[in-house]
């Protein structure tokens, strides 16, 4: 049984197609590309979830996480930087979009053009996932405990309903910051300074 999660601001729906089977990795492809106006991901099991649209003041929250993200990139110049509309193909098999998220040049420079022209079978080094009013908290930090299991290196989750953010490392223990004014991704992001006055 193939299930589609449609996530809505208030509350998920799901809606189970008992004669389909699970879509394979092209076809997935070919179901987003069919319906390019949605932001979709997927589990590693297979449940595809269709996200709304962020509510505006969201969307502003995370143009000043890319914006910010996007500036130390280009000075850095080690690496390159995404928004919260890529989707990557993690080495499990599900297919995350993070709200914000960069990965060394080497590694996205290993690989094929077709590959990245798709989800990219790679997992971001560093993401950020902000979140909204919708989301639940465990979700999320399941989530953010599914990059850092697939090869990611450091990842942030904003939670500003509580003014806390949850600090995932490899091979660390989680830290949570409770009302910080600023965010450093040092040592795996040198020099990057999150300033969360525009985010909370």
């Amino acid at each position: 049984m193939t299930t589609l999660l449609i996530q809505t601001e208030s509350t998920p729906l799901k809606v189970n197609f008992p004669a389909l089977v699970q879509m394979t990795n092209e076809q997935f492809y070919e179901f987003c590309q069919a319906n390019e106006d949605l932001q979709i991901e997927r589990t590693a099991n297979g449940e595809v979830i269709i996200i709304s649209a962020a509510f505006s003041d969201t969307g502003n929250r995370n143009f000043y996480i890319a914006a910010q993200l996007g500036n130390w990139t280009e000075q850095d110049g080690t690496g390159i930087g995404f928004d919260s509309g890529t989707g990557f193909t993690l080495p499990n098999g599900a297919m995350g979009s993070p709200d914000a998220s960069w990965i060394e040049l080497e590694r996205w420079n290993a690989l094929t053009d077709s590959q990245k022209a798709s989800f990219a079978p790679v997992c971001p080094s560093f993401v950020i996932e902000l979140r909204s009013s919708s989301d639940r908290l465990i979700k999320l930090q399941d989530k953010m405990q599914e990059y850092i299991d697939n090869g990611a290196s450091l990842g942030w989750l904003i939670d500003r309903q509580n003014r806390k953010v949850y600090i995932y490392c490899l091979n660390q223990e989680l830290e949570i910051l409770e009302n910080p004014e600023v965010v450093t991704g040092n040592p795996e992001l040198p020099g990057f300074i999150l300033r969360m006055a525009k985010i909370w």
